[in-house]
């Protein structure tokens, strides 16, 4: 009997079916020269993202096109002989328009027929554009005569691919409508390796422009990094004479106040800068896969982009690092300053506590004194009340001597009432002694 070997019997993992796609997402696509390529990306993320893919499947929707799927990153349509693709990424979305040129108009770089103009602005678009490319793939082998015709010489960058069979030549200027050429002279590239070469191309160029992004906002957070790194200098310096708990106390506050700033401008570059690092590495590999051997007299794109690029990316790494660094200083000095004012704290409560032992010593002291003359007052009213009763008992007829009688009366008055105010002393100290313990 046969048996069943497929997966029927298993519990598939919920994304095993997007993480075997994914090596197949983006797929080159098959191009033949001559041919024009425009490519437009938007930064867009969240509702402004979903609404151009509303906008894309509205587009397709009028020219009877299949529609992208609801989850679906990529997709691509042909509208007579113009080819659509479409990318969606996690901060931006590319769209890039491919047509065949005839020979006629092979020479014109950058020429866009109505119809596709027509088609471009036909596709309404939230997002913010970013990246606008231009290429062109011509079918000729002066590659070097066509480059210095169309681009700017003086920061003409040339490499030959890998392969030998086509030199990719860009001046990486935006140009009087906007767009970055890029020209490409196809020498025998099979059409499968020449789309390949193209979309390694616009990759190079859309990331790395996405990749400088993080240049603007290491140069917006360098002024208040700076600030933050000298104040924190100062306040340390004051730390080292500091005395006075009011002073402490308002350095600590000043030192939370730089953290938390340091700490805001650190949270919202901590994307952009990350995305920087990873969007220069996706540049270099895609470098390291299509240059072969140098033009002679020229750059090739990775050094002309080495002397632009690596300089900014060290912006970004440098102050990503020195945020790191000032928010590790600044928790230690905040520690020490603070480990200071716990100190004086503690200091000023022992001398609190001590001129509090000193009162109820001094309390005690006229305490024992007020009991003193108490006794001595409660005794003198006593005796008297016995020196009356004694007097009266002798005047009655009792042999009592009433002068004889008080002075005998005297010490054992004293004594008694001095025996029960220390028992009423003692019962209010224990009473006053178990209170705290209880609370």
């Amino acid at each position: 009997m046969d048996r069943d070997t497929g997966l029927a019997g298993f519990e598939l993992h919920p994304q095993r079916e997007a993480i075997l796609g994914e090596v197949h997402a983006r797929p080159f696509t098959r191009l033949t020269a001559p041919l024009g390529v425009l490519r437009l990306a938007f930064l867009n993320h969240g509702e402004a993202a979903a609404n151009d893919r509303k906008s894309l499947v509205a587009f397709c929707e009028a020219h009877r096109l299949d529609a992208p799927e609801p989850t679906a990153k990529h997709h691509q349509a042909n509208i007579g002989s113009i080819l659509l693709r479409w990318e969606q990424h996690s901060e931006f979305t590319t769209f890039t328009w491919i047509w065949s040129k005839t020979e006629s108009t092979s020479r014109v770089f950058g020429e866009v027929s109505e119809e596709l103009s027509s088609l471009i602005h036909s596709l309404p678009l939230t997002g913010r554009l970013l990246v606008a490319v231009k290429l062109e793939v011509e079918q000729t082998p002066a590659a070097v005569e066509r480059a210095e015709q169309l681009l700017e010489r003086n920061s003409l960058a040339m490499v030959a691919v890998r392969s030998g069979a086509a030199v990719v030549a860009s001046d990486f200027r935006a140009d009087e409508q906007g767009f970055v050429r890029v020209l490409v002279c196809n020498e025998g590239l099979s059409p499968g390796r020449l789309g390949a070469l193209v979309q390694r191309v616009l990759e190079i160029e859309t990331y790395r422009t996405l990749a400088l992004l993080g240049l603007p906002a290491a140069l917006e957070l360098a002024p208040s990094v700076d600030h933050i790194g000298r104040r924190l200098v100062d306040v340390l310096e004051e730390m080292q004479g500091a005395e006075d708990l009011k002073l402490n106390n308002h350095l600590l506050g000043e030192l939370t106040a730089l953290a938390a700033s340091l700490e805001r401008g650190a949270a919202a570059s901590l994307f952009r800068f990350g995305a920087s690092r990873a969007y220069y590495d996706i540049v270099q590999a895609r470098l390291s896969v299509i240059e072969g051997g140098e033009i002679s007299g020229y750059p090739t794109w990775s050094s002309f982009l080495a002397r632009r690029m690596a300089p900014a990316m060290r912006t970004c790494a440098t102050m990503e690092e020195r945020q790191a660094n000032l928010s590790i200083k600044l928790a230690r000095a905040a520690d020490l300053l603070r480990t200071r004012v716990d100190v004086e704290l503690e200091e000023q409560n022992r001398d609190l506590l001590r001129s509090m032992n000193e009162r109820t010593r001094l309390q005690l002291r006229m305490q024992s004194t007020v009991e003193g003359l108490s006794v001595a007052a409660i005794g003198y009213y006593v005796v008297s009340l016995f020196g009356y009763l004694a007097k009266g008992a002798h005047d009655s007829g009792l042999h009592v001597e009433p002068s004889l009688a008080t002075a005998a009366f005297v010490p054992i008055a004293v004594g008694v009432i001095w025996i029960v105010i220390h028992n009423i002393r003692t019962r209010h100290l224990k009473h006053d002694n178990a209170s705290p313990a209880q609370d």
